[in-house]
């Protein structure tokens, strides 16, 4: 297959200008989705490949036909739906985002980006416009990792992240493996799942998606036109002491390995505050034991996350922890281990991408500016094997992976009418 990026895309003529999606009929088609799997505070709780899933993937397949797409499975799951071009030769140009959610995950996180998709296609239905290159609206399996780990599954198979053998052997806490419930399912499909096995490339890639934090809104800007995305390196560091009782063990006889780690747990904050403005450094799981009231913690589990624009900066925070760590060790009375379980490189996204989304912006009369994503999608891992960007739109206080999760109706549709235009720069009107 010829290499799209040496593929130049027909111009669109000037009334393709006049396009505009129907932002009710998205607001609608996202509103009936949240239906499935909604929770009592106004959010969802989908994991992947559950019967959930199975309902709203069935929705999504169904809605795809409807539009008169064809539409392929792959061996991970991942769902696409084509709409053919005027020459079916030429790559496809694609968008897409997942549909799977956090326990208490919201209505727009992944969604809006899978429905912007498909109201493109709806949308060129309705104005009778059939583009020179296909297009298709990709569904990415897994992409939250809830329920299985690796997170970014489906998008990570397709771009050799990793292989789809170790993805169907990942499995739940119950033992239940991802091949087994792809099965129970029925969203085993027969098509290749990687690129490096026959998976067809796309022409672009672009993935709309709610921003997930507060720059946008903070700004008063619509848009976000999103250039790469923060490298994220993830630890499981355990410090371990001695248990014993709080009241006859004295002061400065205690291993207590609690005390230890919280030195750690702000260390990371500061690590993370000498690399701004692009450093960010979390500790979000904590586990002390034996967690007793009146025992010295004899050990403590803890998560770092660190993530940065560039790789040298992601280098200097994996060894300021280290020093950090080895520090704690040396002191005496404290054992301290740190081990990696997640490297994800820095992301740039393609320049061409990029300056389409601007474009479709500019089209629609949206002010926009340049952002980084601080959070994973698909995007990034699809960004390893053909081009691709993101558009963002603002949250509602910048709140995701919550139930209160919120986006205008404004917003979205904006959002979704530059991927039109972005997608028909590089599809070409026939």
């Amino acid at each position: 297959m010829q290499n799209p990026t040496t593929l130049a895309p027909p111009a669109a003529p000037a009334n393709a200008r006049q396009l505009a999606i129907d932002s009710q009929r998205l607001w609608s088609s996202l509103m009936e989705q949240a239906r499935i799997g909604a929770t009592d505070k106004g959010g969802i709780c989908r994991l992947t490949l559950t019967e959930l899933d199975r309902q709203v993937r069935d929705l999504f397949v169904r809605w795809a036909r409807e539009a008169g797409c064809t539409v392929r499975i792959d061996g991970i799951g991942n769902i696409f739906a084509r709409r053919e071009g005027e020459d079916p030769s030429r790559p496809a140009v694609a968008a897409g985002s997942h549909m799977d959610t956090q326990p208490t995950g919201g209505k727009f996180d992944g969604n809006f980006g899978v429905l912007a998709g498909l109201e493109v296609l709806r949308t060129l239905n309705d104005a009778g416009v059939r583009t020179v290159a296909p297009l298709e609206v990709c569904v990415w399996t897994n992409e939250e990792g809830s329920r299985f780990v690796p997170v970014m599954m489906g998008s990570g198979v397709y771009a050799g992240a990793f292989t789809l053998a170790t993805a169907l052997a990942a499995a739940d806490r119950d033992g239940v493996r991802v091949g087994e419930a792809l099965k129970a399912i029925g969203y085993d499909g027969p098509a290749p799942a990687a690129v490096q096995d026959g998976a067809p490339r796309f022409a672009a890639y672009f993935e709309a998606h709610i921003e997930q934090g507060p720059v946008l809104e903070d700004a008063g800007i619509p848009l976000g036109v999103v250039t790469g995305a923060l490298g994220q390196r993830w630890y499981d560091v355990v410090v371990t002491g001695q248990e014993a009782h709080a009241g006859p063990t004295p002061m400065k006889l205690r291993r207590d390995a609690l005390h230890g780690a919280t030195g750690l747990m702000q260390a990371v904050r500061s690590i993370a505050m000498q690399e701004q403005p692009d450093g960010r450094g979390t500790v979000g799981y904590v586990q002390v034991h034996p967690n007793s009231r009146n025992v010295i913690p004899g050990r403590v589990t803890f998560t770092v996350d660190f993530r940065h624009a560039n790789d040298k900066g992601l280098v200097r925070m994996d060894q300021r922890l280290r020093e950090e760590c080895a520090a704690l060790a040396s002191a005496g009375g404290l054992e301290v281990s740190v081990e990696q379980t997640v490297y994800f490189p820095p992301a740039r996204f393609a320049p061409s991408l990029v300056s389409a989304v601007r474009s479709g912006a500019q089209r629609v009369g949206l002010a926009h500016m340049e952002i980084v994503s601080g959070a994973g999608h698909d995007a990034v891992h699809v960004a390893r094997v053909v081009p691709a960007a993101m558009i963002f739109i603002p949250c509602k206080d910048g709140i995701s992976h919550n139930e209160i999760e919120d986006a205008s109706l404004e917003h979205l549709a904006g959002g979704a009418n530059v991927l039109l235009h972005a997608m028909l720069e590089q599809a070409g009107i026939a």
